[in-house]
């Protein structure tokens, strides 16, 4: 309902503790557009190299715009199983899908054929734990789009950073699946989902002034080794009613049913309890919020999101 002025990229609450790995200076890099250029495993040897940041133009490519890819290895042994960490890829023009071990954990702007630059804002992409390899090496696979002057990742101090300590037992922000609708009916069709990263206003991300509905779903696994019981999951604050299931169960909603201009649900933090034995160890999990939005900014537009202890949603969170 309100409108913030916030910059797109992470709303992860991350905080520069250091840099533990530098990631300036030779990556990998080709022109052109190809999938399996994501991809952990992918031969990239033949490739060739080029300093970032610095525009592609100044290396070697004057007048290029299009497509292009960069990929570097960063070693997991130089990092903590019990810390966060966020990657820092400074400034890209103009936009970007960024890949750890074939993996997507962010994006900026929005790639053609609905062309959006992200140009002035700073990349940091949480890491989720679970896709690093912390025996070995990893791979980080950029994907970059370019409309006209400068392109590629041109400025900032690129690194692997000990992000803040979130207490969350299960850190669930990142990309999801996000689809508008023109009721509250769940939606069947596959074709209408497309990714969007939460936190952050739909607003930032193709959605721009869209008022109404919309649905966000993610899947996830629960570690078997943790117990299931008083758990609590964290959704942020959402502008401006939501109503959140798990595995097909509701289990909280917030709504004040005031007009807008009037309703203060937006300012709340939500936090459901997770009835013990709902979630499933081992095994994938579904998250679906239902979103209504009455005007300007809409969505889950703030964190933290993700699966907490009641203790330490009594500590740290309420």
């Amino acid at each position: 309902m309100r409108f913030y002025f916030t910059t797109l990229i992470l709303f992860f609450s991350i905080t520069m503790h250091g840099q533990i790995i530098p990631l300036n200076g030779l990556w990998k890099f080709t022109l052109d557009d190809e999938a399996v250029w994501a991809e952990a495993d992918y031969d990239d040897t033949r490739w060739g190299n080029i300093l970032a940041p610095s525009a592609w133009e100044d290396k070697g490519f004057n007048g290029y715009d299009g497509f292009a890819w960069y990929r570097k290895k960063f070693d997991g042994k130089k990092l903590n199983k019990q810390e966060n960490y966020y990657l820092n890829l400074g400034y890209i023009d103009d936009c970007d899908e960024v890949y750890v071990n074939g993996k997507l954990i962010g994006f900026s702007g929005t790639m053609p054929p609905h062309f959006k630059t992200a140009y002035n804002s700073e990349r940091k992409y949480n890491i989720p734990s679970d896709l690093i390899n912390f025996n070995g090496m990893n791979v980080i696979a950029v994907r970059v789009f370019d409309v006209t002057l400068g392109g590629g990742i041109i400025d900032g101090r690129l690194g692997i950073y000990v992000a803040k300590k979130s207490h969350l037992l299960l850190d669930l922000q990142g990309v999801w699946s996000f689809a508008t609708s023109w009721n509250d009916k769940p939606i069947k069709n596959e074709s209408s989902w497309k990714r969007i990263l939460v936190p952050g206003p739909w607003d930032h991300q193709g959605y721009y002034k869209y008022d109404g509905f919309a649905w966000y779903k993610k899947t996830f696994t629960f570690p078997e080794n943790v117990s299931t019981e008083n758990l609590v999951l964290l959704m942020g604050k959402i502008d401006d009613f939501d109503k959140v299931y798990l595995n097909g169960k509701l289990i909280g909603s917030t709504n004040d049913h005031e007009k807008y201009g009037w309703s203060e649900s937006y300012q709340e933090k939500r936090a459901y309890s997770i009835p013990a034995g709902l979630l499933k160890k081992g095994a994938e999990n579904l998250i679906e919020v239902l979103v209504e939005d009455m005007g300007n900014t809409g969505g889950i537009y703030e964190g933290p999101v993700g699966i907490v202890t009641k203790s330490d949603y009594e500590w740290y969170f309420k």
